[in-house]
């Protein structure tokens, strides 16, 4: 049995969930969204608005992978039109910069030219400072990918830490040459 698919979903009062057929509608403060779940695998009961469980029609090894995360998906959707996620990136080095012009965000990381990258219309960037960069959004999915794609334009190196990393992120750093 799935420990993590067994969890009922908790729903919080600004959210609303309606069932049509195989879409579950997801509305909430942060956005609406749409899960397309597969019914002839997964049964999912909505009591009174408030709570979501999802059980498997048929019991096998596979259904039982889907269970948990199906339920994760559909958990991670409730926070995210409740809340939002959240993921707030740090820049190390001499130089590197940060700001927003457009629809785009201009990164300074120390090569001979700037990066811009066009910033997607369901994610939120914020420049707080030069140096920091906080991502919002809905999806968590979204958000992480987001994230990930800023932080491979210039990866943390392991002898100075330059680079970009998220908040709390530990780098293991390296001892330098000795002579």
């Amino acid at each position: 049995m799935s420990k993590i698919g067994k969890k009922k979903i908790l729903i919080p009062k600004e959210v609303k969930i309606s069932i049509n057929g195989d879409c579950l509608d997801i509305k909430g403060p942060y956005g609406d969204k749409k899960i397309n779940l597969d019914t002839t695998l997964f049964e999912v009961n909505l009591i009174e608005n408030r709570e979501l469980s999802i059980k498997p029609i048929k019991n096998n090894d596979d259904i039982k992978k889907m269970w948990g995360m199906n339920r994760s998906l559909l958990n991670n959707t409730v926070i995210g039109v409740n809340k939002g996620y959240e993921k707030t990136l740090e820049m190390t080095g001499v130089g590197y910069r940060a700001a927003i012009k457009d629809n785009s965000l201009n990164l300074q990381l120390g090569y001979s030219h700037d990066i811009n990258f066009e910033i997607p219309p369901d994610v939120k960037i914020i420049v707080e400072k030069q140096t920091r960069i906080k991502i919002n959004g809905s999806d968590k999915q979204r958000v992480g990918m987001v994230a990930s794609k800023i932080k491979s334009f210039r990866p943390t190196e392991p002898y100075k830490g330059k680079g970009i990393r998220e908040k709390n992120e530990h780098v293991l750093r390296k001892e330098g040459k000795k002579k």
